[in-house]
């Protein structure tokens, strides 16, 4: 085609880390890039990973790590951008990596790092960013793609999506970038949010927020056990949080979406068996001149205490010679399988990540290339691709913009 004023051969759509990183290989490909970014700045998102210190991958992946309709959509994917081909890249920009349990930070333990030298990879690229750019609008034309912005007219050959999901709207991820593959016939699986904190039903949770618990938490979907999670639980004047209700939240909002039964049981005794606890309690109750709270305290967080004696309908003032068996074994249950009525989730501005996305049916699983729109490709969360807490979903947007980055710019570089 003749070459327009505004014309460039991929325009990227999101300066995230997977449209960062998609432009960053494309243009080491040798194509011409332009990134759209609606927000005044690029990689917000990325400065809120890992409570400030960029989780930005993790040594221990597997298909089993990602979620989906179809989680073995990322295999190829990552075959062609391995956790190792992570650490060399970031390692080629300047990031030396700091590891815990297979977490891997900056060494600097600073997010601002790892946005700082993508972002001067691609200004030594040569690849600009239009911030603030207002698309009003992108459509596919007979052999290029129009993009109308507030500032006017651009054209590409090919077009890369790399908008984000949902969650934390502030950053930039605020859903918009759906509207316009699902103009151009794409379908998009329900998205809701992911890595958030549950609402509970009852009303206790007022008087034990605030605690932190080691904890084994079991999902129950209608009834059936769905997952299971341990780690540290944080309980808040609203329900439950922390890394293991994170890991859960997906598999309970999708069940909430369909208006299904959900539950969360909770063990607060996760390294002692159910007949061991007893014991333990047996020996705790069988002293003179306590009451049943005095029995628990220095076991378990003391504003638990009250909430446990009561549940297992027993009076804290009650001497602890007076509890019966039968009351313990009661008591034992509480605190093994305490029990917390999912209502819904927190709302995507505390997500950190967006369950649902573009039906990876429709999307060519070694290329990124949309099944349905020539020269269409997509990467990072727009997907319905989501990682486990711990770096999982940063990998995703590494591996996916380099496949989808490369990919589109080798398509290019074949047509010449």
């Amino acid at each position: 085609m003749k070459r327009k004023k505004n014309f460039h051969e991929i325009i990227v759509v999101g300066a995230g880390a997977a449209g960062m990183t998609a432009a960053i290989f494309a243009a080491k490909e040798g194509a011409d890039v332009l990134i759209l970014e609606h927000m005044e700045t690029a990689g917000k998102k990325i400065l809120a990973t890992g409570n400030g210190k960029c989780n930005y991958t993790n040594s221990r992946q597997g298909v089993e790590n990602y979620y989906g309709d179809d989680p073995a959509f990322v295999l190829p994917v990552m075959e062609q951008f391995s956790f190792d081909d992570t650490l060399s890249f970031f390692d080629e920009l300047g990031i030396y990596p700091k590891e815990k349990n297979g977490y891997y930070y900056p060494a600097s333990e600073q997010a601002s790092c790892v946005r700082e030298v993508l972002l001067r990879q691609l200004d030594l690229l040569g690849v600009n960013i239009v911030y603030n750019c207002g698309i009003r609008s992108i459509e596919r034309q007979k052999d290029a793609f129009c993009f109308e912005t507030k500032s006017g007219y651009l054209y590409s050959r090919l077009c890369l999506m790399a908008t984000g999901g949902c969650a934390a709207k502030k950053t930039g991820s605020d859903g918009s970038g759906f509207l316009y593959p699902q103009k151009m016939g794409h379908r998009i699986i329900d998205v809701v949010p992911a890595l958030v904190q549950l609402q509970g039903k009852e009303s206790f949770f007022k008087e034990i927020a605030g605690i932190r618990a080691e904890a084994v938490i079991k999902l129950y979907i209608d009834g059936r056990l769905a997952a299971t999670e341990s780690g540290e639980l944080q309980l808040t004047d609203f329900g439950i949080s922390g890394i293991p209700v994170f890991q859960l939240s997906r598999l309970a909002a999708k069940a909430l979406k369909k208006r299904q039964n959900v539950c969360a049981q909770i063990n607060f005794s996760p390294n002692l068996a159910e007949e061991e606890l007893k014991k333990i309690l047996a020996r705790r109750f069988d002293r003179a001149g306590i009451d049943a709270a005095g029995a628990l305290l220095g076991m378990y967080n003391r504003k638990l205490i009250p909430l446990f004696l009561r549940l297992a309908r027993i009076d804290e003032k009650t001497d602890a010679e007076n509890v019966s068996s039968k009351q313990l074994a009661g008591l034992a249950g509480v605190i093994r399988k305490f029990r917390v009525s999912i209502i819904g989730t927190k709302k995507f501005d505390t997500a950190q990540a967006t369950a649902g996305g573009i039906d990876t049916k429709e999307i060519d699983n070694k290329t990124l290339e949309s099944k349905l729109v020539r020269g269409l490709y997509f990467a990072g969360e727009m997907i319905d691709i989501d990682g486990r807490c711990g770096g999982y979903n940063l990998q995703w947007a590494w591996s996916s913009g380099y496949v989808a980055g490369t990919s589109a710019a080798r398509k290019i570089r074949e047509s010449v």
